[in-house]
């Protein structure tokens, strides 16, 4: 009789093994997502309501757009602190200019200059002065809401142009502009990170950051490069966040936006010192945060208490990262 190789045919062979674990690498926060979509179907039948769903995504659209920046950010081997301070200050500086211009192009174009230039100042502390991209966007974020409080004298200020709300507040069927703005910069930052020259030289610099200079990448230039993209997205935010409620506060807009993008991005699976993750994993992370954090108001959850909710789940999050 012949010899019969069994461990071929073993359920608990190396090669099933490898795919079981290639299957959760590549596609646990889908998994995830799954369950816990599931979960809060199961606990509350006003979860499922169209209305409630739209709600989440509306909700998700702002941090959703920033943590896309911040994916670029932490796949360089970087971390953007002061995300949620610059959105704060290009607010502030948008509504003043709106206000004094009457033009909303002007309020929109000058969020979008103060975000990039912020993002820009962070690139180049990081890039040409070698200081460490924690420290360099911990100074940014002290310095940015402060010069934000002392524009608006510690308050609010508001819009006094008509039609600068609706940037954020009307839609297009069923869909309000937020989410159609957040989904299309989903894509773009898709297709920029996964099918150009600069999304490979990201990743190469958060694999390895010497050998990606030999290679003969300009390191400094795709540092400045990814600050000042994800400044640009801070200010796309700014302005939806201004126009939601034609207002913006210098103390308290944006504040621990940088917790929840950075949240965001670990759920989805980008690991924090770079080089691996994908924009779609961030897409599925945002979206496990807004449904956590509507099943914790459905169920009268105190507001004191999400924010441990957030940190644990990111705690987790690395833990499983590390197991991998």
């Amino acid at each position: 009789m012949a010899n019969i190789d069994t461990k071929e045919y073993s359920p608990e062979s190396p090669s099933v093994k490898s795919r079981l674990t290639w299957l959760w690498s590549e596609y646990s926060v889908i998994i995830a997502f799954v369950i816990i979509y599931i979960g809060a179907s199961a606990m509350n039948p006003r979860f499922l309501d169209i209305n409630n769903q739209l709600n989440i995504l509306m909700q998700v659209s702002i941090i959703g757009i920033i943590a896309l920046g911040m994916t670029v950010v932490m796949l360089s081997g970087g971390i953007d602190l002061s995300v949620g301070s610059v959105l704060a200050l290009a607010g502030v500086i948008s509504v003043l200019a709106l206000n004094a211009s009457g033009s909303i192009l002007v309020g929109v174009f000058t969020a979008l200059l103060v975000g990039s230039f912020a993002g820009f100042l962070n690139g180049l502390m990081v890039a040409k002065g070698r200081i460490a991209s924690f420290i360099a966007t911990l100074g940014m974020m002290a310095g940015a809401r402060s010069i934000a409080l002392y524009i608006a004298e510690g308050g609010s200020v508001s819009g006094e142009v008509s039609g600068f709300t609706a940037i954020a507040n009307n839609n297009l069927w069923i869909f309000d502009f937020p989410v159609i703005i957040f989904f299309v910069m989903a894509v773009l930052i898709y297709v920029l990170m996964h099918k150009t020259r600069f999304g490979r030289y990201v990743y190469a610099l958060g694999s390895n950051e010497k050998a990606a200079m030999l290679s003969a990448i300009r390191v400094d230039r795709i540092k400045i490069g990814v600050y000042t993209l994800i400044g640009t997205l801070v200010g796309i935010a700014a302005v939806i966040e201004t126009s939601r409620l034609n207002s913006i506060s210098s103390s308290s807009s944006g504040s621990q936006y940088e917790l929840d993008a950075i949240a965001a991005v670990i759920i989805g699976g980008t690991r924090m010192t770079g080089g691996r993750g994908k924009i779609i994993g961030t897409i599925f992370g945002i979206l496990i945060l807004g449904i956590l954090n509507n099943m914790m108001n459905l169920m009268n959850v105190s507001p004191h208490l999400q924010g441990f909710v957030k940190g644990l789940i990111i705690i987790i999050a690395v833990v499983f990262q590390k197991r991998e």
